[in-house]
C-alpha cells in the first residue's frame, strides 16, 4: 500500500474531511467513486469516496456511510493509501517518492553518501534527504546531479557540484 494523503481534519458537520495530499494526481486519486484504505490497530479499512472537491489546493472529501462529524473524528490523522498496482506509470526520469526512499546514494567514484530517508518538495524542485555518516545531506533531484537512478536496485549515483555535499551537511541536527 502506498501513501497518497493524510486526513488533516474534519470539515463541516456532514462527515467531510480535509486531506493533505501526498500525490501529484489529486483529481484522479480523490475522485468520487475511488476507494482509499486506512490502516489502524483494527486492520485495513476500505473507504469509498462519495463526494470530492478541491479547496485551497487540498481535497475535501466525503466517504460513503460516513455522514457526521462524530463519524469522521476517528479518521483524523490517519494515512490514506492505495495498492501499489493502482499507481499510474510515470514518464522516464520521474519517480514516486516511495521508490526513492531507502535508495543508497553514492558518487560516481563509488563513495557512499548515505541512504534516502525522505523526499522534500514537489515536481521540478525535489530534494533527496540523505542520512549519511556525518548527518543529513540535501541533494537536489536533478538530472545533472542524480545521473543514475535505479529504483529496482535501490541505488542512486550522483555527480554533485563541488561543495554541495559539504554545504548542507549536518551533525546532530546542526548545520556545519
Amino acid at each position: 500500500m502506498v501513501l497518497v494523503g493524510r486526513i488533516a481534519r474534519a470539515h463541516g458537520l456532514r462527515g467531510h474531511v480535509v486531506v493533505t495530499p501526498e500525490t501529484d494526481f489529486i483529481q484522479e486519486r480523490f475522485a468520487a467513486g475511488a476507494t482509499l484504505w486506512t490502516r489502524s490497530a483494527a486492520g485495513d479499512e476500505a473507504l469509498a469516496i462519495a463526494s470530492s472537491r478541491v479547496q485551497g489546493g487540498r481535497p475535501v472529501i466525503g466517504f460513503e456511510g460516513v455522514d457526521t462529524i462524530e463519524a469522521v473524528e476517528r479518521l483524523v490523522g490517519q494515512e490514506l493509501r492505495v495498492p501499489q498496482e493502482m499507481l499510474a506509470p510515470l514518464d522516464a526520469n520521474t519517480y514516486y517518492q516511495h521508490e526513492l526512499v531507502g535508495c543508497v546514494v553514492e558518487t560516481l567514484g563509488g563513495d557512499r553518501i548515505g541512504e534516502v530517508a525522505a523526499v522534500q518538495g514537489g515536481a521540478g524542485a525535489s530534494l533527496l534527504v540523505v542520512n549519511g555518516a556525518r548527518g543529513e545531506i540535501l541533494v537536489p533531484l536533478a538530472l545533472d546531479i542524480c545521473v543514475g537512478v535505479d529504483v529496482q536496485a535501490k541505488r542512486i549515483r550522483v555527480q554533485p557540484p563541488e561543495g554541495l555535499l559539504e554545504l548542507n551537511q549536518t551533525v546532530d541536527g546542526r548545520q556545519q
